[in-house]
Formats: structure tokens, C-alpha cells, sequence
């Protein structure tokens, strides 16, 4: 099943790694390899998302998904995303960004440069209410309980995550942007820059989630009504139809929480490198072995192995939320910046196979596992 699931996302690997050791060199190659991982470490919530919606649709449906989403995941969010940030905080077109990442890098580097402090400001707010909505959420199971469960337990207070991702705006805006390092020597004040970014990045998180929830309640709605049409003896026409509005809003669903995925693990490429080939490289990698990850799960049958590994992505969706904001005005090491989320997912994962030990998962003891859980 492994060879059959991931043989594609292994076969595509080794030919864009081949490829970028020999266009790029070693440095190259450890960005691709590292922005490959960051997007894989990024979105594995995403694939378990996916996975459990998508074993309820038809074969069909989940055929449209991993092929038409594909296209959509691969081409669109990591290919032509990323060109559209660039041309809109750099103020060129779409095209002319192109012609100048391929015929003047020299050119394009720099204009990326300038940018980099909307870009940061964007991407860093929009990273931390990911982060934030999170961790002020309660759940039945903690990672890091000492802090999570008190975390939580404030999160009960309306639009917080709100309120403290304004906080560290501000504060982002008045200290790192008020002296911001420019091209060629001495500084520049980007503190509106900063903050005007950072609220269409809060604005962009809200419109996102907004989307999502709009198409969450769809779903909800087409399920009921197709529950209660069903009832009857006789079906009819109407409750096939009503059936394919449910997988409709599904499959419009799964669209939109991909996107917000996707969208995130773009903008946090930003903080390893302003190369567009190599963003785009490294990101469709990624995007292939999460969709591959998203078949073996629905495949498998088993969504909840790891239970930790959601929250060490998130821990790592905060972590490079924090570095896009110092980046305004330091330079961090983008070695450094993916290192942290591959030892902070490493470590969640870890603490998942010492966890499903302790429990016995997999023993055939599910009465015990579940007793267990839900005293986590």
C-alpha cells in the first residue's frame, strides 16, 4: 500500500531534487528539501482533515478531489500564489515579475527585499491567529497540558486570539519596523507598512475562516435534510439530487480548508527564502505527499495514531509566525527557521508513539484506549 500510495510523491521527489542540485547547487537543493518538509510538516493536520471528510464521499467525488484539487493545490496555490504576492507588494504585474525572477534575478531580489517587510508583517499576523485559535481552543487531549489547559481555558473569552494577534502588531510595528534595513546601507521607517499588512493578514485569516465556516454549515444543513428525506420507504429522485448538493458543498468545503493550508505554508516559505522556483518546487512537493498522506489515511482507516503531531504543527505554525515578524528588521538563518519545525514536529510524533505504548493502541483493547482518552 505504501509503494501504491506514495510511489508518484517518491518518483516526482527524486526528479525535482535531482533537479535543483543541479540548477542550484547543495544550497539549492537543502532549501527545496527543507521547504518539501515544512510543507509537509505544516499541513499533516490538513491531510487528517481531509481524510475524514473525504472517506464519506463517493469514489467519484474523492476522485475530483485528488486529481482536480491537485492541479488547484500544486499549480495554483504554490505556483501562481506566491507570483501574486510578489507583483502586489512589489507593485508590478504578474508577468513582469516573471520575466524578472527569470532574466533579473539581481533585480528581482531586491524588489522581493523591499516587499519583505509587508510580506512578514502579512504572513506573520496571518500565521499567529492560526496559532492562536488553536491553542486557545479546548480539546480532551494536550500535548503540553501545563500550558495548553490554562491557555484554553482563557480562549473562552470572546475574540481574544484577535486581540493579542493586534497586540503583537503593534508591538511588532513600533520596535522591529521603525528601523528596518534597506538595500545598499542605513534604514527606513516601515512602521504603517507593517501595520497596514498586518490587518489585511488578520482581515485574509477572518475572510478565510468565515468561508469555511459558511461552507461547514452548508454541509451540515444538506446532511439533515437528506437524514430526514431518506426516512420515507420509497426514494426519489429528489434525495439522489439532495445527496449530490451534500457532496457539492463537501467537496467546496475540502476546496477552502486546502487553500487555508496551503495559503499558510506559503506564506511561512517567505521566512526560508524569496525565491519564487524554489518556493514552488519545494511547495508542490510537499502538496503531493500530503495529498498522497490525505489517500493512505482514508485508505488505512486510522486518523488518529498521532494524536500529538496536530499540535506540533501548530507549535510550528507559531514558531515561524514569530520569525516572520523579527525578519522585518534581523536576519534569521532559513536553515535555522525549518529546523525548528521538523524538531518540533519530531518531538510531538515522538510523544504520540510513547503515548499509543502506554495506552496499548492497537492491541485489541479499543474499550480500554477510549476509557483512557477521554481522561487525557
Amino acid at each position: 500500500m505504501l509503494v501504491r500510495t506514495f510511489g508518484w510523491s517518491l518518483a516526482v521527489t527524486a526528479v525535482a531534487l535531482a533537479f535543483s542540485a543541479v540548477v542550484w547547487g547543495w544550497e539549492g537543493l537543502a532549501v527545496v528539501a527543507i521547504l518539501s518538509v515544512l510543507e509537509i510538516s505544516l499541513s499533516f493536520d490538513n491531510a487528517v482533515i481531509n481524510a475524514g471528510i473525504l472517506r464519506k464521499l463517493s469514489p467519484f467525488w474523492q476522485r475530483i478531489f485528488l486529481t482536480f484539487g491537485v492541479l488547484i493545490a500544486v499549480f495554483g496555490m504554490r505556483l501562481v500564489f506566491p507570483v501574486v504576492i510578489v507583483a502586489i507588494t512589489a507593485k508590478i504585474g504578474p508577468i513582469e515579475a516573471v520575466k524578472v525572477a527569470v532574466n533579473e534575478p539581481t533585480r528581482y531580489e531586491h524588489l522581493v527585499t523591499s516587499a519583505h517587510p509587508a510580506i512578514a508583517a502579512f504572513g506573520g499576523v496571518f500565521l499567529l491567529m492560526i496559532f492562536l485559535d488553536f491553542l486557545f481552543e479546548e480539546r480532551e487531549i494536550s500535548w503540553l497540558g501545563w500550558l495548553e489547559r490554562p491557555l484554553a481555558r482563557l480562549g473562552k473569552l470572546e475574540s481574544l486570539s484577535v486581540v493579542v494577534a493586534l497586540v503583537v502588531l503593534l508591538v511588532a510595528a513600533m520596535t522591529v519596523a521603525t528601523e528596518v534595513p534597506v538595500h545598499g546601507g542605513g534604514t527606513v521607517d516601515k512602521t504603517a507598512t507593517v501595520l497596514l499588512a498586518g490587518v489585511a493578514g488578520l482581515i485574509t485569516y477572518l475572510v478565510v475562516g468565515g468561508v469555511s465556516g459558511f461552507f461547514e454549515d452548508r454541509l451540515e444543513e444538506a446532511e439533515d435534510d437528506e437524514s430526514e428525506e431518506a426516512a420515507p420507504a420509497p426514494r426519489t429522485g429528489s434525495v439522489i439530487g439532495l445527496a449530490g448538493k451534500a457532496a457539492f458543498f463537501m467537496f467546496l468545503y475540502l476546496e477552502v480548508i486546502d487553500a487555508s493550508f496551503s495559503f499558510d505554508g506559503v506564506i511561512g516559505a517567505f521566512a526560508i527564502t524569496n525565491d519564487i522556483f524554489k518556493m514552488a518546487l519545494g511547495l508542490g512537493i510537499g502538496a503531493l505527499y500530503i495529498r498522497s498522506l490525505t489517500v493512505f489515511l482514508v485508505r488505512k482507516g486510522t486518523l488518529d495514531d498521532y494524536v500529538y503531531l496536530e499540535h506540533g504543527a501548530h507549535y510550528a505554525i507559531g514558531a515561524l509566525a514569530v520569525i516572520l515578524l523579527l525578519t522585518i528588521k534581523f536576519e534569521v538563518n532559513e536553515v535555522v527557521t525549518g529546523l525548528i519545525g521538523v524538531v518540533l514536529i519530531a518531538a510531538s510524533f515522538g510523544s504520540s508513539v510513547v503515548r499509543n505504548r502506554r495506552l496499548g493502541e492497537g492491541s485489541g483493547q479499543p474499550d480500554r484506549q477510549a476509557e483512557v482518552a477521554t481522561k487525557v
